[in-house]
């Protein structure tokens, strides 16, 4: 998308992008670090009882554990590529999405962000850190992390512009 002036490239937009993108990354893996250096791994912290704990959880599947039964080397492959193409869809829809729709343009970068700092865990380790545990009782949400909730964020937002019809032409 070329600016409002005309002159290439909308600096500013890509700016925005890694800004929010940047915070969202930067966010996620200093959490991860603090849990991956605080916390033996499935060790739990209630923070208010009957409802939230901080809980040490490697997830080696998707959403929901999706996958996690697979050898390490299908996982990793699968992830691996289903996580780059994933950016690059969002990259695309972002480079599309006109100025006049920041909305969606900051639900892309949550998206992108997210994605990337789940990316990195996927690299690092073959598996992503999960640590926020929401619960009642005994039924548990499965865990998650910053990237996670930044990337339901950003899906929100752009299932909100799809529901409203707030589409760009």
């Amino acid at each position: 998308m070329e600016n409002p002036t005309g002159s290439g490239i909308d600096k500013k937009k890509y700016i925005r992008l890694l800004l929010i993108a940047g915070v969202v990354i930067l966010l996620d893996q200093i959490t991860k670090y603090i849990i991956l250096t605080t916390m033996p791994l499935y060790d739990s912290v209630p923070v208010i009882s009957g409802l939230f704990n901080i809980t040490h959880i490697h997830n080696p599947g998707g959403a929901f554990g999706f996958f996690a039964n697979q050898s390490p080397l299908i996982r990793k492959a699968v992830f691996l590529v289903m996580s780059s193409v994933a950016v690059c869809v969002v990259v695309y829809f972002y480079h599309i999405t006109p100025r006049s729709h920041p909305w969606l343009s900051g639900g892309l970068a949550l998206i992108f962000g997210g994605a990337i700092g789940n990316l990195i865990d996927r690299f690092r380790f073959g598996k992503v850190i999960d640590f926020l545990d929401f619960h009642i009782g005994t039924a548990h949400w499965p865990a998650f992390n910053v990237a996670d909730s930044a990337i339901t964020i950003g899906v929100t937002i752009f299932v909100i512009h799809l529901m409203f019809n707030r589409m760009p032409e």
